[in-house]
């Protein structure tokens, strides 16, 4: 029987341990915080800098939401960031994503000072990352990925992983992540373009599914057994819901169920996660300017 991987319990357990870690800084006068900048009134940007600002407030953090109108320029924006930049309150910046089209996000992420890039997108970050830094930051989702495959009692010690999606937001990062000492798994990275897609696929021991298409990934991608790990979530029309939609990640999850060992919901599986790295990595931010 296929087990479940809940990503609800183990960010539970990080936010625990963060509220542990807030409050040994707390009693050395430190306060983490975190500010978010909302450019536009997109409602799933809405939600997600709610609930980030909503978590800082609960575990008694510093927190500060900034919102632009999607007419916003990118001087505009560049402004607020190099505020917060000089901002003794705030350890942590984030720019949600994705900005309107007027702005360029590269440069948005370039302009943020490293040392408060939670996100972990700086081109510096990155680098650490590839270097094995680990005064870096790592980005969220894939940093809470590897948690979940850590809870989970995954062995990555000599698997065989395929990352579905290359992306510096998930694919890239994972990649790094995985092949990384101490993870120290052989890793393929593949794409829309990789040939014989789901033969690659199912040589993995680990399978993660990063690429923003509805339950693209099926049975006949799985090897039996494996671990899926499902990055993906996408609004899907079903005029059975009351609100005319369903919530699914790129892992046809029914299907896929049968025939893998343990994988992640969509919700509740790798979403939970990527909220509670980054409270963490605020929390870094503020430790290493301490």
């Amino acid at each position: 029987m296929v087990k479940t991987i809940d990503g609800k319990k183990v960010a539970a357990e990080v936010i625990s341990e963060c509220a542990t870690e807030l409050a040994e800084l707390q009693a050395r006068g430190i306060k983490p915080g975190l500010a978010v900048v909302l450019i536009g009134d997109d409602p799933a940007s809405q939600v997600y800098v709610s609930s980030k600002v909503r978590k800082c407030a609960e575990l008694g953090m510093h927190s500060e939401k900034i919102v632009l109108s999607k007419e916003a320029t990118q001087e505009e924006v560049l402004k607020v960031v190099e505020r917060l930049n000089h901002d003794d309150l705030i350890h942590g910046i984030l720019v949600q994503s994705p900005p309107p089209p007027q702005i360029d996000e590269d440069a948005i992420i370039r302009a943020i000072d490293p040392s408060k890039d939670v996100d972990g997108f700086h081109p510096e970050n990155v680098a650490k990352l590839a270097l094995e830094d680990p005064t870096g930051f790592v980005a969220c989702t894939p940093a809470g990925c590897m948690r979940l495959i850590e809870a989970a009692g995954v062995e990555t010690n000599g698997a065989e992983v395929v990352v579905v999606g290359r992306s510096m937001i998930v694919g890239k990062p994972m990649a790094l992540l995985l092949m990384a000492r101490g993870a120290d798994a052989t890793v393929t990275v593949a794409h829309s373009r990789t040939k014989n897609l789901a033969e690659v696929c199912r040589r993995a021991d680990i399978l993660v599914a990063a690429v923003g298409r509805p339950e693209m990934i099926t049975a006949e991608f799985v090897k039996d057994g494996a671990t899926v790990i499902d990055v993906g979530i996408n609004r899907v029309e079903d005029s059975s819901k009351a609100k005319g939609y369903r919530l699914c990640g790129d892992v046809a999850f029914d299907e896929v169920a049968a025939k893998c060992g343990q994988i992640t919901p969509v919700p509740g599986g790798v979403g939970p996660m990527t909220i509670a790295m980054l409270i963490k990595n605020t929390i870094k931010a503020a430790r290493l300017k301490s």
